[in-house]
Order: C-alpha cells, then sequence, then structure tokens
C-alpha cells in the first residue's frame, strides 16, 4: 500500500477490515521505507475507511512505528477515527501508548513542520490533565493560540460558539509526553485503583519501583480505592503489611477506603492495622479534611534516611536534562534562560522568597529526582497558558507546576531513549512551602543548575 503524501505527512489509508490476518499485507515494511526516503515529519495510518479493527491488526502497524520512531525520530500512529475507534484504541494499549492519535488529519497538520498557516485558535479538551498540558503546550510552541477547557461541561459550553475556533480538538493522544500509570496524585496523595481478589498475584501486578520511587520524591500519603475488592487472602494480606512496614521507613501513611470485609477474615483487619494500615469509608473523609491530610502526610514528608550518590551516568546525560527543561520554560515564559552557575553540592537557596516545587523521580536504567524550584511569579508566568489566564489561585498553580514538570519527565524520556537509555517516570509531587522539599532533600547531594529568567532566578537539582 502506498502512502498520499502532503503538508509533510505521509498518510496510509487501509479500507475494510483490519486484523492479525491481512494487517501485514496492508502495510510491509518496504512500503514504510519507500514512504521515509521522502523525508516526511509524521507517518500516520487514518482509520477513516477501515470498518473494523482489532488489537492483534493495529499491533503490526505498531510494530512497524517503533522501528520507525526509533531509527527516524518521526511521530507516527493513527488519526481520522470516531468516540469507539478511540476508545477501543486506548483500551487496548492503555498500558504502553508511545505512538499519536490526532481527531483527523487536520488536526495531525497542526503538528507538522510544513504546516505553514500558524495563529490558528484552537479549542482543547482531554479527560487526562498531563495530555491536556502537552497538547497546550506543543501548540503554542507551533505558533498557535490554543484555549483550554478544564472540564467537559466547559468543552460542551464553548463548543456552541464554535464559530469562535478553527479547529476544535478533543480526542487527540501525543504518545510519550505524558506518563500513563496505575496512580493518580490528588492533594500530593497518590491514590491506587484495586479491583478483584488480592492474592499473591498482587505482587507482580502492584509497581513496587514506582512506589519506591514515589516515596524517593517525597510522597508520604498512599490511599488504595479499594471500593471493587471483593475479598483478600493471606498472601495478600502479607503483601500489604510488609509494603507498610517498607513504606513506614520514609514516614508514610497507607489507607484503605471502601474495603469491605464481610467476605475476607475478620483478623485481616486487626493484622493490617498492626502493621500501621488505616481505614476508612471514603476517600473524601481524606480529602476533603484539610487538617486530616496534612496529618496523614498529604502535605508534609519527613528526610530519606538512605543517601544515594550521584551518578557519572546522570552527571554525563546533564545536559539532555538541562535542555528538555530550559526549552520548555523558555517557551512557557517568553524569556530566554541564562545559566548562571553548575555546581555538584547540596541543595542551596539563599536569599530567596515566595518560592514554589515540583519534583518528579525517574527509574529504569538510571534512577534519580528531578527538582524545580520557582520564585511565585514565574510559577504564575509559566503555568498561565494551561489555566487560560494569570491567577493567584495557589492550588491552580501547583496543579500546574504538576503537569508542567510531567510534562519535563516526559520530554526527558523521549531524549535520553534516542540515546538508548530507557527510563520510566512518577507522578508528580509539588510543595508550596521550601522547607517541606528540604526536608526530603535533606543532606542529598546532586547537580544544581543555578539559572537566571530576565532579573528572576530558577533552581534545577538533579538529585538520587
Amino acid at each position: 500500500m502506498r502512502a498520499s503524501i502532503k503538508d509533510s505527512i505521509a498518510l496510509f489509508n487501509p479500507q475494510g477490515f483490519l486484523d492479525g490476518n491481512n494487517a501485514s499485507s496492508l502495510l510491509s515494511v518496504s512500503d514504510m521505507e519507500a514512504t521515509l526516503r521522502l523525508k516526511v515529519d509524521m507517518v500516520l495510518v487514518s482509520l477513516k475507511k477501515v470498518i473494523f479493527f482489532n488489537k492483534n491488526g493495529l499491533e503490526m502497524f505498531i510494530r512497524l512505528f517503533e522501528k520507525v520512531r526509533k531509527e527516524h525520530r518521526i511521530m507516527v500512529g493513527f488519526c481520522d477515527y470516531d468516540d469507539k475507534k478511540f476508545n477501543a484504541i486506548k483500551r487496548f494499549f492503555e498500558k504502553e501508548m508511545n505512538f499519536f492519535l490526532f481527531d483527523t488529519y487536520e488536526v495531525a497538520k497542526l503538528f507538522t513542520n510544513g504546516f505553514n498557516e500558524k495563529e490558528k485558535t484552537i479549542l482543547l479538551y482531554s479527560q487526562d490533565k498531563s495530555q491536556r498540558a502537552a497538547i497546550a503546550i506543543e501548540l503554542h510552541n507551533r505558533g498557535h493560540n490554543p484555549i483550554i477547557a478544564q472540564t467537559k461541561a466547559d468543552f460542551e459550553k464553548k463548543k456552541e460558539s464554535k464559530d469562535s475556533f478553527d479547529i476544535i480538538i478533543e480526542k487527540t493522544y501525543l504518545g510519550d509526553m505524558g506518563e500513563q500509570v496505575a496512580a493518580r496524585v490528588t492533594a500530593n496523595a497518590v491514590i491506587y485503583t484495586l479491583s478483584g481478589f488480592l492474592d499473591n498475584e498482587i505482587t507482580s501486578k502492584f509497581n513496587i519501583t514506582y512506589h519506591n520511587n514515589s516515596l524517593n520524591i517525597g510522597f508520604r500519603l498512599f490511599i488504595f480505592d479499594a471500593f471493587k475488592v471483593s475479598s483478600m487472602n493471606i498472601h495478600g494480606l502479607n503483601f500489604f503489611a510488609k509494603l507498610a512496614s517498607s513504606s513506614a521507613e520514609y514516614n508514610a501513611t497507607l489507607c484503605f477506603v471502601g474495603f469491605d470485609f464481610s467476605n475476607t477474615p475478620s483478623t485481616f483487619k486487626d493484622d493490617l492495622e498492626d502493621a500501621g494500615i488505616l481505614f476508612y469509608d471514603k476517600i473524601e473523609e481524606i480529602l476533603g479534611d484539610k487538617e486530616l491530610l496534612a496529618e496523614l502526610g498529604g502535605s508534609s514528608a519527613a528526610a530519606i534516611q538512605q543517601k544515594k550518590a550521584i551518578t557519572k551516568q546522570i552527571v554525563s546525560q546533564l545536559p539532555t536534562f538541562v535542555n528538555a527543561i530550559v526549552e520548555t520554560l523558555e517557551m512557557m515564559t517568553n524569556a530566554e534562560a541564562v545559566k548562571e552557575e553548575v555546581k555538584i553540592k547540596e541543595l542551596t537557596l539563599m536569599g530567596q522568597k515566595n518560592l514554589l516545587a515540583s519534583s518528579i523521580g525517574f527509574y529504569g536504567d538510571m534512577d534519580g529526582m528531578i527538582v524545580l524550584i520557582f520564585p511565585k511569579n514565574i510559577a504564575q508566568e509559566s503555568c498561565s497558558l494551561l489555566i487560560g489566564e494569570k491567577t493567584d489561585d495557589l492550588e491552580l498553580i501547583l496543579d500546574s507546576l504538576g503537569e508542567l514538570v510531567n510534562i519535563v519527565g516526559g520530554k526527558l524520556k523521549t531524549l535520553l531513549s534516542d540515546a538508548k537509555i530507557y527510563i520510566q517516570i512518577t507522578l508528580p509531587r509539588t510543595y508550596d512551602k521550601i522547607e517541606d522539599l528540604l526536608e526530603v532533600i535533606g543532606q542529598r547531594k546532586g547537580v544544581q543548575v543555578d539559572l537566571k529568567f530576565g532579573s528572576e532566578h530558577f533552581t534545577f537539582f538533579l538529585t538520587r
């Protein structure tokens, strides 16, 4: 199958049914290689004329996508689908979506270098906050004016005045721009969702490496949403008791909400409580009570006892880390960053007031922690695009700072993969009190990069 080439996009148009039996005949390695010789920015498969597809059919294309992306560093993915197809793709590949999804070919054009029509006004919505932020930043960086709808209701209301927008985006996904994990963060509490029967399989289903890295960057409250749990056996009990014990070394709190013990031995609850796990009927009992939230660790952190020295491998990749951060912040603030000092030392913040911070952990071929420290006015400026306006609402600013560091982490993940270094990232943690951050960092040494945006200072700290 030959691709049509327009606007620097190579577009394949399969028709009819797409499954494991015919996918390889529709798009072959030789087809892809011939297309890449034409120097395109993007390779897409249109699903407009596809009546039916299954996971096996799409996987044939995705394997080709992965090869193309690694060797040629271009965007690859699918476009032209309806709600049903979009939801099916996300369901099939929710754990590893390293490809792009664009509502339509017209939307895809916005993300290419060959598209010359700038300053498009675009209404944007995505249920995924990280994707919403990543798409907005990418569009802004390409000279467009994204208008972000923060909720579905807000999106539907804005859509009524569709003549105000050149393009509307709702079902777009930028692969590797954010991080999909089996957790979410609210009020600096990590919330895991559990379901079914908790037995020995929990040891393979639960990402303990992710959990440990979340502890490392300062998360201290972990809530297990257990409304969909049917029961637990002794293996599940032992797993969570050990998890509570190891987390206690960081002064972390584990809570279960909505767990129904009617089908579980009555002694199990006592055993888990003895291990330090707390039980609540509803998540709102914790998240809705700011004093309880602070008491359980949602707004505080304790120093980490074990210190790990920063490695030569991390130092060797320092330019990659700095570039990922500086490029994002320069674009967000419309100001050039001037590097003032780079040193390996303990985190030092001299004479700066009204500071906010966000951090994210990474692990895999190398592990560590990225910390971004902002003066409040730089944070406001950096987040105004994501919020839609400049605001003094501290919770909104912190939430957007979390999304900002999440985007930096996603960009870093992509850049390092080009160097054959593969990492995963945690969800972001934010700090409205620098004292809490300093408590987490303790006396650990790292690479401190002091930057200046105009008259304002910004600090990037890379440690383990």
